[in-house]
């Protein structure tokens, strides 16, 4: 009898243990979540501030009409690539832009929800017709990089590739 009052008294403190280690971690999590809300504003865009583009007028008016001045710098090791996602394909197509520099895709639709998807890195954006997506990346190596459309979009969209041309 003695023994069982001894057993139980050590499983429930073992019990006991389980139970604060598992609140004092609840509380780490909720601290870290608080924390990145409060200190790290990426991804959120404030209000007023996102872009919008007429999408039966993108193909005729604005920086995604001319093809031949879609990527252009706009600082000193920075380009500005205006890209075109359509059913089926990218405009421009390539898009040929400098290594080390730093590339702002600005990405819309003139049609239906596509994807913006640079394989071997971590670029992957939902392109929505009216909405210009915009996302920051430094190319480090030169090479060849595919982009994919990952949003299914038709009938073609198994067809759907572009490619960006990394320059030494």
């Amino acid at each position: 009898m003695v023994d069982e009052h001894k057993a139980h008294k050590a499983i429930l403190a073992y019990e006991k243990g389980w139970l604060a280690f598992s609140l004092v971690m609840l509380l780490v999590f909720i601290a870290l979540i608080a924390y990145t809300l409060a200190t790290h504003s990426a991804g959120v865009i404030p209000a007023g501030q996102l872009e919008r583009v007429d999408p039966t007028k993108v193909r005729s008016e604005g920086p995604w009409a001319d093809p031949t001045q879609a990527v252009v710098q706009t600082g000193p090791n920075q380009y500005t690539a205006h890209v075109l996602a359509f059913a089926f394909g990218y405009q421009p197509n390539p898009i040929e832009v400098p290594k080390g520099a730093e590339i702002i895709f600005k990405i819309t639709s003139p049609d239906v929800i596509h994807g913006f998807h640079v394989e071997g890195t971590n670029i992957n954006v939902e392109v929505l017709p009216g909405e210009v997506s915009t996302v920051r990346y430094t190319f480090k190596k030169a090479g060849e990089y595919r982009i994919i459309c990952n949003q299914y979009c038709g009938i073609g969209h198994q067809n759907m590739f572009g490619k960006i041309v990394v320059k030494e």
